[in-house]
């Protein structure tokens, strides 16, 4: 990255307010979401099962970029 560029102020002020969740918080969310997808899919919701369940690599993505602002930092 060239070194002058910097983050605008309305994506540091969003990675101020992510970094105070814990990553636990993203990791067990994304299990949650696919336990609710499993139940859906038995209940044979399979529409809304699929739908629930593709939250699950987003949730842990976040997860990801949250623990990389917390140990770099944004700029």
């Amino acid at each position: 990255m060239a070194k002058n560029k910097k983050e605008g102020k309305t994506a540091k002020e969003i990675e101020d307010y992510t970094a105070e969740i814990p990553s636990d918080a993203y990791l067990w969310t994304a299990f949650s979401v696919m336990g609710v997808s499993l139940t859906l899919k038995l209940l044979q919701k399979n529409d809304h099962a699929l739908f629930v369940g593709q939250w699950a690599a987003p949730i842990l993505l976040m997860g990801v970029y949250n623990k990389i602002v917390k140990a770099e930092g944004s700029d």
